[in-house]
């Protein structure tokens, strides 16, 4: 592992303890900038120079021409098309409830990642250009004796880099007594950075691979079939039962929309296996696809509506191609929250599609309520090797909603849990459902250059996650978010813990459900046996075809030189 500063965590309480303040801690160069090509793809200008080195970033000499003026139009731009971002910058009285909640603040201790602090530095510029006190103030040279602020240099590159240590969990809004949603002025000043030339390198890659191939990986089609391929004959090796996982199949009821990590990484593709295993069992007709193949919806991290409506609109695509009636989403926490707040809104509206079902819907939705019913067979010893808890994921949390009733989020998760395990134990009250933190990666941060930063704002979360591991013995810890699972795997080795540690929700459903028709394991190893012992019969039977054809071979050659030789 590389070097890092890693916060300590004593599992005391499960709360971490607000920090003395560092000021400018976490200063840096922020992460990578994107390339002129990538903002392309996005539709974003590419009229800027590319800085040689990292110290460059924010520069005045590498962004757009005119870089303050289309700052200030985008800012004017964003602020007429959403009155909420007005609101929030508006509002703040400054009482200090958020202070003390992001996990990035907690984690660094540098007083620019308080809520309040980070928004201050979009407000400040918002006060001097368009407010009355401000302008008025700002002529007379004194903008700071109302809170304003020139946009500069140095403040671009503040934007910039603490704008990258917010994964917009909106935790803080939780807390905010006028319910701020820094979340939105995150992603506010992202769209700004974008415009003149400081766009993010990670997300704007990954949104122009998801336009050009259809999943954040780049998978092409051929690809992504043979990983389904490995997964069916995965399943039938453990199961004796031939489940299938159908790609671009027409005419199927279910189209799944999952993030393309459940195609290849674990924890994530235990969990693909889990949705497919519930399917069959149900006898439920499903389909992926190809063109829409991913779930995640990066638009919401860059700050563009634009971009997260083309992402909504190939999912509908594929649905009215495929003639699909119900469309369904995976294990990811903002997929699910783009998808619950704003899919019918983006490329909506769905009037192709079964109306009797939620659209959209999401897999545990199928899951848990045929849990309940006992539709699907469980053998809950299966997941006698753990003692679990439960990571609630943010956008899942506190951006969204799951089933027919208030907190479904929070209940249906665990429920899932409960009826295909024995061990289950929460996190202490202040650190799970609504007042969940963050895993550290969410937000457009899941990058090798924004380490350090993922690394420190992991820190409320592994302090709870110690609590319950030193009081109650657990040994794992499950989710319901692909960046979740991502980052906590990354990261929670630097607190001591084992990377394998880290489930998926529909893992542990994979792990104890018992399909019609399957094999126990005794029949499996006699089954595997007596495979083993056909293969090696035939392989003798080859070895014994190919040492009599040689022989002959070697005989008719003896007789052709006895005949010569005559």
């Amino acid at each position: 592992m590389a070097d890092y500063d890693v916060p300590e965590i004593s599992g005391e309480d499960g709360i971490v303890d607000v920090p003395n303040l560092q000021p400018d801690a976490m200063k840096s160069h922020g992460p990578w900038v994107s390339k002129p090509e990538f903002q392309e793809a996005m539709h974003f200008p590419t009229d800027f120079n590319m800085p040689e080195d990292v110290s460059d970033y924010g520069n005045t000499d590498t962004l757009v021409e005119n870089w303050k003026e289309r700052a200030l139009d985008k800012m004017a731009d964003l602020k007429g098309r959403y009155r909420s971002l007005q609101v929030f910058l508006d509002i703040c009285v400054k009482c200090g409830a958020c202070t003390d909640k992001c996990h990035y603040y907690l984690g660094s201790t540098d007083p620019k990642n308080m809520p309040v602090a980070r928004q201050d530095l979009l407000r400040k510029v918002y006060r001097r250009y368009f407010t009355f006190a401000g302008k008025f103030f700002g002529k007379m040279g004194m903008p700071g004796f109302v809170g304003a602020a020139e946009l500069d240099e140095d403040v671009v590159k503040d934007w910039y880099n603490y704008y990258h240590q917010c994964s917009q969990c909106r935790r803080c809004s939780v807390f905010c007594p006028y319910g701020i949603d820094t979340a939105e002025i995150s992603m506010a000043a992202r769209e700004i950075l974008d415009h003149i030339g400081m766009g993010q390198k990670y997300c704007t890659e990954i949104m122009g691979k998801l336009n050009k191939i259809g999943n954040n990986l780049g998978l092409p089609e051929a690809a992504l079939a043979d990983t389904l391929e490995g997964l069916e004959e995965d399943i039938y090796d453990e199961t004796g039962v031939d489940v299938k996982l159908p790609l671009d199949k027409k005419g199927s009821e279910i189209l799944l929309i999952t993030p393309s990590a459940d195609f290849f990484a674990e924890p994530h593709v235990d969990g693909l296996m889990g949705y497919a295993k519930v399917f069959h069992e149900l006898g439920l007709d499903w389909t992926l696809s190809s063109y829409a193949s991913e779930g995640a919806n990066f638009g919401m991290f860059i700050g563009s509506y634009e971009n997260m409506r083309k992402v909504s609109l190939r999912i509908r695509k594929a649905a009215q191609d495929l003639g699909v009636k119900r469309i369904v989403f995976g294990e990811c926490g903002h997929a699910w929250r783009v998808a619950y707040n704003f899919l019918n809104t983006l490329a909506g509206p769905f009037d192709f599609l079964d109306q009797n079902y939620p659209i959209p819907q999401h897999v545990l939705e199928i899951t848990e309520p045929a849990l309940a019913a006992g539709k699907l067979k469980i053998d809950k010893s299966k997941n006698d090797d753990k003692v679990l808890t439960f990571h609630d994921s943010c956008n899942i949390a506190r951006g969204s909603r799951m089933g027919p009733k208030p907190g479904g989020q929070f209940d249906i998760p665990r429920n899932v849990i409960r009826a295909v395990c024995n061990n289950f134990v929460d996190m202490p009250a202040d650190t799970i459902h609504d007042a969940t933190f963050c895993c550290g990666g969410g937000g457009g941060i899941l990058t090798d250059d924004l380490m350090d930063i993922r690394i420190k704002g992991a820190q409320p979360r592994m302090e709870a996650l110690k609590h319950v591991t030193d009081k109650h013995q657990v040994t794992h810890m499950a989710a319901i978010c692909a960046i979740c699972k991502s980052q906590f795997t990354k990261v929670i080795p630097y607190y001591g813990f084992s990377m394998d540690m880290i489930v998926s929700v529909h893992q542990l459903v994979s792990n104890a459900i018992f399909l019609t028709g399957q094999l126990t394991e005794e029949e499996i190893e006699a089954k595997e046996a007596a495979e083993e012992a056909e293969r090696i019969a035939a392989m003798e039977a080859r070895k014994k075809a190919a040492e009599e054809k040689a022989a002959k071979e070697a005989a008719e050659k003896d007789t052709d030189k006895t005949k010569k030789d005559e």
